[in-house]
């Protein structure tokens, strides 16, 4: 059995469609343009590419695009004030602080600085909380991309078996929820639970989110399983740097019924999701109605 490949591009691109269709629509209707207001601090390469694709895809979707580029010695409450004005700018629908921050910045103060309303990556504590209690939340790019992805592919989640190895605030804790809220019977598994493999060989649905490049052997899949593969690991082969995920394709695409590749499968869906987010902040400011199957 060879797996069937969950082409992340291609349902990214459909995503970002939905997407401008919504925001073409605002405008027409409404006279409303949605705003994405993105803050780096620093000068982190990797961070800086991700900010220059956020603000093109954003523009591509026909939203209005802020970037604010602080250097890495920018003082707390300078950044914090920047914050403040981004809340109380109409124009602006959504924020997203990129992480990491400089050392001498506090993280969790300025992610809750955020109006939870227009906090697109979904960290601020009371959509963590709103989430968890299966209220209307701003919910977290890279777990209502894997979510979108599992509807599109399974159709109904209720009653299946999901395993989520990782448990990070940003990924797999929200993951769990959004699974949960599916009628899912969820674990949580980790680099310290007894025996993966078996746990992992339970599950009908098997997100891997740990970090860990290859960590997940296909000995470790229940065959005919749906793999999210959530890993984005750099490594060195024959000299040549290259991108896995947590779970080795080779091995499990010959066992899973359904596998995300790493490149081209979650990462893409990040992004896509962060404009549907921006979408959706914008539609509740303005008491109207949220776009269909973007939001949870």
């Amino acid at each position: 059995m060879t797996a069937r490949i969950i082409d992340g591009k291609a349902f990214a691109a459909k995503v970002r469609g939905q997407v401008a269709e919504g925001v073409a629509r605002l405008k027409a209707d409404h006279g409303i343009t949605p705003g994405l207001a993105v803050v780096l601090v620093g000068e982190d390469p990797a961070s800086e590419v991700y900010v220059r694709n956020k603000g093109k895809q954003t523009l591509e979707a026909g939203m209005a695009s802020f970037e604010h580029k602080l250097p890495a010695d920018t003082p707390e409450a300078d950044l914090l004030a920047l914050i403040g004005a981004l809340n109380a700018d109409p124009a602006v629908n959504g924020i997203l602080v990129q992480l990491p921050l400089p050392g001498h910045m506090n993280a969790d103060l300025v992610i809750n600085a955020i109006d939870p309303a227009k906090d697109v990556d979904g960290f601020h504590i009371l959509n963590v909380g709103l989430l968890g209690t299966g209220q209307k939340a701003m919910v977290p790019c890279t777990p209502l991309g894997c979510l979108m992805m599992l509807r599109d592919h399974l159709g109904s989640l209720s009653g299946l078996n999901a395993v989520v190895v990782g448990r990070s605030n940003i990924v797999g804790k929200p993951m769990a929820q959004l699974l949960l809220a599916e009628s899912c019977t969820v674990t949580v598994a980790h680099s310290r639970t007894r025996d993966l493999a078996s746990v992992c060989r339970g599950a009908d649905i098997l997100v891997a989110a740990v970090g860990r490049p290859e960590m997940i052997t296909g000995d470790m899949v229940k065959p005919g399983a749906t793999v999210i593969d959530v890993g984005i690991n750099r490594v060195e082969r024959d000299g040549k740097t290259r991108l896995v995920g947590d779970v080795d394709f080779a091995s499990a695409s010959g066992v899973a019924g359904a596998i995300t590749p790493v490149p081209g499968g979650v990462g893409p869906m990040t992004i896509a999701c962060l404009l549907a987010n921006t979408l959706t902040a914008t539609c509740r400011a303005n008491g109207l109605p949220e776009p269909e199957g973007l939001t949870v």
